[in-house]
């Protein structure tokens, strides 16, 4: 047993890690949850003026950068990759929702999705990669979603795209973990209250249906998922790669 008081084996002290989607939601919580944790964070978005909210909210203990851009622009995207220092996390977490029927889903829905939730994680983390960008031993989490199994209706469109970027981490765990010891993981989160679900077309009774269908009788917050995030990115996770971790609640349990 360590004694040392100060022991802490998720401290982020001394890591510089970027969160992509960092401007509302999930991603904001996660760089301020990361911040706390003592690491250098870099934080990316669309939206210039939400982006500065969270950067005003980082811990002021470490160093922190923000760049505001859409991964889903290859121009955006080889700026980010050559601008930020190398890393020791990444956090693939931007993406969009979608909901609509299988029978009146049409092309450029599909392709907005795909372009949003896994094209651009697949390709920030090809070019980061081939840039030598993401340091030996590093940790690189994929936001996917319990909807990559197919427990919900309508939403196919997102879900197979999560499924997609969480077969990705795989294949990462597969190629590069053993040759660059760098750690690949996809969370799983359940429904949780951001941005993206007030913008879905449920009542609130609706929702609050669906909420009794969880066992701890309630939707997520965006922290839990946050110190998910925090778990695989430290050294608390070190021997731990090519995991999908599911953080929902319970639900999945009784799917």
């Amino acid at each position: 047993m360590n004694e040392n008081p100060l022991y802490n084996p998720y401290s982020l002290k001394g890591k510089t890690v970027l969160i992509t989607g960092a401007s509302s939601g999930i991603g904001r919580a996660t760089a301020v949850a990361c911040s706390k944790m003592g690491a250098n964070v870099v934080i990316t978005g669309r939206n210039i003026e939400r982006l500065h909210q969270t950067y005003e909210q980082l811990d002021a203990i470490a160093t922190h950068y923000q760049y505001a851009g859409d991964l889903t622009r290859q121009e955006d995207l080889e700026r980010l990759v050559e601008e930020v220092p190398v890393l020791d996390g990444l956090v693939n977490n931007a993406g969009i929702s979608y909901t609509k029927p299988i029978g009146f889903l049409k092309p450029d829905d599909i392709r907005r999705v795909y372009e949003a939730n896994l094209y651009a994680p697949m390709l920030l983390t090809n070019n980061l990669l081939k840039k030598k960008k993401i340091a030996k031993g590093a940790s690189v989490v994929f936001m996917s979603s319990t909807a990559a199994f197919g427990c919900s209706n309508a939403n196919s469109t997102y879900g197979t795209s999560k499924a997609a970027l969480s077969d990705f981490m795989h294949y990462c765990n597969k190629e590069i973990t053993p040759v660059r010891h760098i750690r690949f993981n996809a969370i799983h989160p359940g429904m949780v209250r951001t941005e993206l679900v007030a913008n879905l077309t449920f009542t609130e009774e609706e929702l609050q249906k669906d909420m009794a269908r969880y066992p701890l009788g309630r939707y997520g917050e965006p922290v839990d998922i946050a110190n998910a995030v925090v778990f695989l990115l430290s050294d608390a996770s070190s021997w731990i790669s090519g995991v999908s971790l599911i953080v929902d609640g319970g639900l999945m349990n009784r799917v």
